[in-house]
């Protein structure tokens, strides 16, 4: 009896755990991984983070509720890294790795960088991941929407002059970024 125990507990973890990973792999399959780098002189910025489609849903609004934290992206959630200190809005980041949150409004996005890195981007209960307390940059941006359609989730890093920003794009809405290494 002991033995058929153990037998069974064997196959039961080795269920589960093929059942975790067959999740796991559609999941990336449906929002891929993608990584976009800028380097401007010794300024190395990057961010890694997963690009869902549209599929014909409303998102801003909709899939993506105005007013409450998203992930900026699916699954993990979206990392932030720089080599550089950097300032965005007058608001000074020191360089490390960080979350990427923002809260979607209509016309503005709050867009926040916190110092916990490497969680699943969303809890159990449907909640973003994120932890206030460790908020360490919070900027207002505004929104714009425009004629074009993005179906892709899609994160730009662009370098214009002096300044570089980060730019969101999904559905209709664009959102820029501004910053510059100091």
């Amino acid at each position: 009896m002991k033995k058929f125990l153990i037998v069974l507990g064997v196959i039961l973890v080795l269920i589960l755990g093929f059942i975790t990973y067959v999740r796991l792999v559609q999941t990336k399959k449906a929002s891929p991984e993608e990584r976009v780098t800028l380097t401007n002189g010794d300024l190395k910025v990057s961010v890694f983070y997963n690009r869902p489609l549209k599929k014909g849903r409303v998102i801003f609004g909709e899939l993506v509720p105005y007013d409450v934290p998203w992930r900026t992206g699916a699954n993990e959630a979206t990392v932030f890294e720089t080599n550089k200190d950097l300032t965005f809005a007058g608001k000074q980041l020191k360089a490390g790795k960080y979350s990427l949150f923002t809260i979607p409004g209509e016309q503005e996005w709050s867009i926040i960088l916190n110092t916990e890195s490497g969680q699943w981007g969303i809890k159990f209960n449907g909640e973003t991941n994120r932890d206030p307390a460790k908020d360490v940059l919070v900027v207002e941006v505004l929104s714009v929407l425009q004629e074009k359609e993005f179906e892709q989730f899609t994160i730009s890093l662009e370098k214009s002059g002096g300044e570089n920003e980060m730019i969101l794009m999904w559905d209709k809405t664009l959102v820029s970024i501004p910053f510059s290494a100091n």
